[in-house]
């Protein structure tokens, strides 16, 4: 094959092959599937520049737990590079009846990792007759955020933050997790993404345990504000284009969205709030 020809250059010296197949095919790396075509040869530089700028790419999602059980939101933008790629994202995913997922990062392998975790978690179901626990869940979430790690070394990296009531014992918990699939416990609430760090400041200076779900709600409504005033990234309620962030709560009776009316109306609130503090 003619492709294979090309590779056999003797005028490119390097020790990765991933290095190599940038200067000598460009299009065959999953940087150039996931994010269009750059004339080769090129460099990593300019795969950081060019393929990875133009990924469509989730922001800012969080979780907090009140006293019925837990709360996941995210905000609906999503960028390219400096450009904005859509207001209208889904970042939050209901995965099984007792359990969602939140997804920042490479908008397609999130989306994707999404998609199958919950198909997983369905199949298990349907062969043992019985659902994984919550900590299984998230133990299997980790092993596929593991199994994406080549890809996140070509900068498609793919962050979940994993939510799930736990029916044994009758609490919503939070699971964050790193690159390599390591699997971490948050106690009351956890926020990423690129906005992540404003909005987790916002949650802690006004955080309480055993708070009631309209407070919840209304917390993670001003800690999104808060991080789209400080993140270029992060898209916060639209009261312009009534485009609302993504709410599911999850408690003993399973996974049920905020509905958008009750969220509008407390973004609207909150934006008078603030239009009178400033």
């Amino acid at each position: 094959m003619e492709w294979m020809k090309s590779l056999q250059s003797p005028h490119v010296q390097c020790s990765s092959f991933f290095d190599y197949l940038l200067q000598t095919r460009p299009e065959l790396t999953p940087a150039a599937r996931w994010g269009g075509s750059l004339p080769a040869p090129v460099s990593a530089e300019d795969v950081q520049r060019g393929y990875l700028a133009s990924i469509t790419h989730g922001t800012t999602v969080l979780g907090i737990k009140y006293d019925q059980g837990v709360l996941i939101a995210g905000d609906r933008q999503a960028t390219e590079g400096y450009q904005l790629a859509t207001r209208t994202m889904e970042k939050v995913f209901k995965t099984d009846s007792h359990s969602a997922m939140a997804i920042a990062g490479a908008a397609g392998p999130c989306i994707e990792m999404a998609k199958l975790f919950s198909v997983e978690l369905e199949h298990y179901e349907k062969i043992d007759g019985v659902q994984l626990s919550c900590v299984g869940k998230a133990n299997r979430l980790g092993q596929m955020v593991k199994a994406n790690l080549p890809m996140v070394m070509q900068g498609l990296v793919v962050i979940p933050l994993f939510v799930g009531f736990d029916t044994k014992l009758g609490q919503g918990r939070i699971f964050k997790y790193d690159v390599t699939g390591g699997r971490y416990e948050e106690t009351d609430y956890h926020s990423i993404g690129s906005g992540g760090k404003d909005a987790k400041v916002t949650i802690k200076e006004r955080y309480r345990r055993n708070l009631p779900e309209e407070d919840t709600i209304r917390l993670a409504l001003q800690a999104l504000f808060s991080a789209a005033e400080e993140d270029v990234g992060t898209g916060g309620p639209d009261i312009l284009r009534r485009i609302f962030p993504t709410m599911k709560l999850i408690d003993l009776d399973g996974v049920r969205d905020v509905e958008e009316p009750r969220v509008a109306s407390m973004c609207d609130e909150l934006a008078r709030v603030r239009a009178r503090q400033d």
